[in-house]
């Protein structure tokens, strides 16, 4: 089914965006749109999608008494009755994923095996888009656990492209650069400078870019790198051919068409799923050192622990970058969260705070703003600081120069442990 209308201007979409903030934050449904939801609800026209994601974000939020009434569309006490509730708004589901179902809905967390078997589901061709919406809403407004993410990218592996398999034929060791898919509206990005930065330290740079599931649409990776006219990695085994400047770049699109399919589920869906943390710690180009970002600052930890797990022996995070990306911000704190597995299986964690001494020449009080910017301006930047070390945007070289010092900090103090 397609929509008629942008997702947020349903009235599903506009319940989605309010009670799918996340376990700490969501409020209850005002009468008015309440009395829209239930419309919207009942009317079987209305997306699979989104009545899946609204019913999960209304069961991990936890239902006031005002919003359990609308209970009454499926069957009386069905939401303390998560099988019978399963098996009406999802009668299509097989049977094997019904324990998995009604344990996420009474909000339990899933083992690793009950993940890997949802993910299998999720990435799938079958035909119950209201269980992927709804189990994809449940893990993200009540946060994915560790094991739950470790399923899921076990299931997301198996949907690679055949030139994805175990083999990386790169004669060095591999960076993977991986920011949020969906990019920036007021900043540049300066994902190529950096792969060219680890690729001046003797690595092979892999950027892994995507279409924007949303919610932002402006700019991002996959249009910078399309405006630079770069050549896309197809298989692993291209990498035995150095690329210079900056690197590979790996589109979703060619790694995993069943995690290109999700796209417009995403836009759909509306709250970030799951997947916008697990597409950029997914390691399909077996790299060493994982070079990603994360905007809230609690799940800058995470992101190192599912680095690890990936099979990344080095991991960097930054965190608060401008809009989420790996260019770091000049006026906020921002800095970089460092994690190593070392030869002997031992975990060390480092942090480097942008805000020190060291780093004092790149501050600023503010950030500059770029009104809807655009790939081709941004190409341009990227071309110019490559071929002469500056640009016209003062602005724009000092984060380069910022993100380098910063990156560098990191990159020595993983080197040093993986000694």
């Amino acid at each position: 089914m397609v929509l008629n209308t942008p997702a947020t201007d349903t009235p599903l979409g506009r319940g989605i965006k309010h009670i799918g903030i996340g376990k700490y934050g969501s409020k209850p449904l005002p009468p008015d749109l309440l009395a829209e939801c239930r419309t919207a609800l009942a009317d079987p026209m209305s997306h699979p999608l989104q009545r899946g994601a609204f019913w999960g974000a209304l069961l991990a939020k936890g239902p006031t008494p005002e919003e359990r009434t609308l209970e009454e569309l499926i069957g009386k006490g069905a939401f303390s009755h998560p099988t019978f509730f399963i098996n009406k708004i999802c009668p299509g589901l097989p049977d094997r994923l019904l324990p998995i179902a009604t344990k996420l809905v009474r909000g339990g967390h899933l083992q690793v095996t009950e993940a890997e078997q949802l993910g299998d589901y999720l990435f799938g061709q079958s035909d119950c888009e209201v269980f992927r919406a709804l189990a994809a809403s449940i893990l993200r407004v009540r946060h994915e656990t560790n094991d739950e993410y470790l399923g899921l990218m076990r299931a997301a592996e198996r949907t690679f492209s055949p030139g994805f398999g175990s083999m990386s034929c790169a004669d060095r060791p591999l960076v993977q650069l991986a920011e949020p898919f969906d990019g920036v509206e007021h900043s540049y990005l300066i994902t190529p400078l950096l792969a060219q930065f680890f690729q001046k330290r003797g690595y092979g740079a892999v950027s892994l870019v995507g279409r924007s599931g949303g919610p932002k649409f402006t700019l991002n990776a996959l249009d910078l790198y399309m405006n630079l006219g770069c050549q896309f990695l197809q298989s692993n085994h291209e990498l035995d051919t150095p690329l210079a400047n900056y690197g590979w770049v790996l589109d979703q699109k060619a790694l995993s068409p069943a995690l290109n399919r999700w796209v417009e589920r995403r836009q759909i869906i509306i709250k970030r799923p799951f997947l916008a943390t697990l597409e950029k710690v997914l390691n399909p180009c077996h790299a060493q050192i994982l070079v990603t970002s994360v905007f809230h600052i609690t799940y800058q930890m995470k992101m190192a622990e599912l680095a690890l797990l990936a099979g990344f022996d080095g991991v960097i995070v930054l965190k608060r970058g401008l809009e989420g990306s790996l260019a770091p911000s000049t006026s906020r704190a921002s800095g970089v969260l460092c994690a190593v597995r070392t030869p002997r299986g031992h975990l060390f964690f480092q942090h480097f705070e942008g805000d020190s001494p060291a780093f004092a020449s790149f501050r600023t009080q503010t950030e500059t703003e770029y009104d809807q910017p655009q790939a081709l301006d941004n190409a341009r930047l990227v071309r110019q600081f490559m071929q002469e070390g500056h640009t016209t945007d003062a602005d724009f070289d000092n984060r380069v120069h910022f993100a380098h010092a910063l990156y560098r900090r990191g990159l020595d103090w993983i080197e040093g442990q993986l000694r």
